[in-house]
């Protein structure tokens, strides 16, 4: 385990999110005392919050993030598993995923297969902020809000300036390091304007994702596949998944891209990707018990700040998690950068505070751009979303057009796109000799398969 060593005295996060949770552990390392504010009043147990508007929709822990968390919080995947989380295991006879029209062989588990862990964010949650909690040097300062960020003349942040959300004085909480986690509203591109520094330069691609969830009572068995998903395409802009969580539930949850959104009732949900199913799958959601009401989010602009392109920072001042960088949710990303970067932050605390904001946007920008080329090769194939087509998403739109044609009938492509986007093995597990000519084998078969099928019509 990377060792920090002492930073100062207090450090002070602004947000009790996944990534502010994260970023409080770590700093626990580095720091005599952390303070973590959060405007909501927390809960005790696994219960929704306003502050989280969208956690009633999956929150995917893809196991590159499982294994950071489980890393920094230690016996966190087991106690998630004892408590109920569904853990599955990698087996493509047991999925079922339909990628641009073309399913993805059913062949088994690969040679080395990934394990996952599912459940509902608030019961993550809950679980990682207790843990934090019981932190000896960290509190939690819930029902608070925090006005402004303070600063010397010369721009230093010295802590932020907070007060009961009920009402009450407010009061200036002095820290040698703030780490601002408050989420996509974050104040640090405003404190920024007013204090004389240029504001982050900003990547955007609107792809305007609208998405609805309703988590269902749906035992393992309810139907043959343990994960059923049909992905959006450029023709047919709507997606559906079914997703186990913990306790025997599952979140069927649909979403549409360029504009469309699905309806907000549970039968009409249904009715809306009824094409996209078979009739098990379809007679398993119409006898389904919903728990709790259906949930609509919107996303319509992915957003990074490029903080890492900034030439000057004020010192004493980090952002992490949603307030750099706002993805598309479709892709499951979120929660696993969240924790990534709190790994950043830990490895650059190994040598101190100086210019730490400059090594850590450096450092956390890594696996940012992993998850946003993943995401804009999604995105921008959709010739309405809005976004800079460059040359590293045409070749990885093409790689992708390329993986999910042999993936119909090697498992093991997918596998390794599964490995790579879950951030368990680097891209350049992509450039291996023995990779790439399984994915010329598999477009090859690919190709003389749809040959044949065509064949087949034409004497039909």
């Amino acid at each position: 385990m990377t060792v920090a060593v002492r930073a100062g005295e207090h450090a002070l996060v602004l947000g009790a999110s996944m990534s502010g949770l994260l970023a409080a552990r770590v700093l626990a390392d580095a720091y005599d005392r952390v303070t973590v504010v959060e405007r909501d009043v927390l809960p005790v147990g696994a219960e929704h919050r306003r502050g989280v508007p969208q956690d009633r929709h999956p929150h995917l822990l893809l196991p590159g993030g499982a294994r950071v968390m489980d890393d920094l919080l230690p016996g966190l995947l087991d106690d998630l598993a004892a408590a109920g989380s569904a853990v599955l295991t990698e087996d493509y006879s047991k999925f079922h995923f339909d990628l641009n029209g073309r399913v993805v062989a059913k062949t088994g588990p690969p040679k080395q297969p990934l394990t996952f862990h599912l459940q509902t964010r608030p019961f993550l949650e809950a679980r990682v902020r207790q843990r934090v909690r019981e932190l000896p040097n960290v509190t939690m300062r819930d029902g608070h809000v925090v006005l402004d960020l303070a600063a010397t003349n010369g721009g230093r942040v010295t802590g932020a300036q907070v007060a009961p959300r009920a009402g009450g004085d407010g009061e200036v909480i002095a820290a040698d390091l703030v780490v601002d986690a408050t989420g996509r509203a974050g104040r640090t591109p405003a404190f920024l304007t007013r204090h004389g520094f240029d504001k982050p330069s900003e990547d955007r691609i609107a792809a305007r994702v609208t998405y609805q969830a309703q988590l269902l009572h749906w035992p393992i068995d309810t139907i043959p596949e343990v994960l059923f998903g049909v992905d959006a395409t450029v023709e047919r802009p709507i997606a559906i998944n079914i997703i186990p969580q913990e306790n025997d539930t599952a979140m069927f949850w649909l979403y549409g891209m360029v504009g469309r959104e699905p309806p907000t009732t549970l039968d009409a949900m249904i009715e809306w990707v009824a094409d996209l199913c078979p009739p098990h799958v379809m007679a398993a959601l119409r006898n389904a018990t919903p728990i709790g009401p259906t949930s609509q989010h919107r996303i319509p602009v992915a957003v990074w700040r490029r903080f890492d392109h900034m030439k000057t920072f004020p010192e004493g001042l980090v952002v992490i998690g949603d307030a750099i960088c706002v993805f598309n949710p479709t892709y499951g990303q979120g929660m696993t950068v969240a924790a990534l970067q709190a790994r950043s932050l830990q490895a650059c605390l190994t040598h101190g505070d100086t210019d730490l904001a400059r090594r850590f946007f450096r450092a956390s920008a890594k696996p940012i751009s992993l998850a946003w080329s993943f995401a804009a090769a999604g995105d921008l194939a959709y010739p309405e979303a809005e976004g800079k087509r460059t040359v590293q998403f045409r070749i990885g739109n093409r790689l992708n057009n390329l993986v999910i044609a042999a993936a119909t009938t090697d498992v093991e492509v997918y596998a390794k796109v599964m490995k790579v986007s879950s951030f368990v093995e680097p891209p350049s597990a992509f450039l291996a000799p023995t990779y790439l000519a399984r994915l010329l084998r598999g477009n090859l078969r690919a190709r003389k398969i749809a040959a044949n099928q065509r064949s087949r019509k034409a004497w039909a």
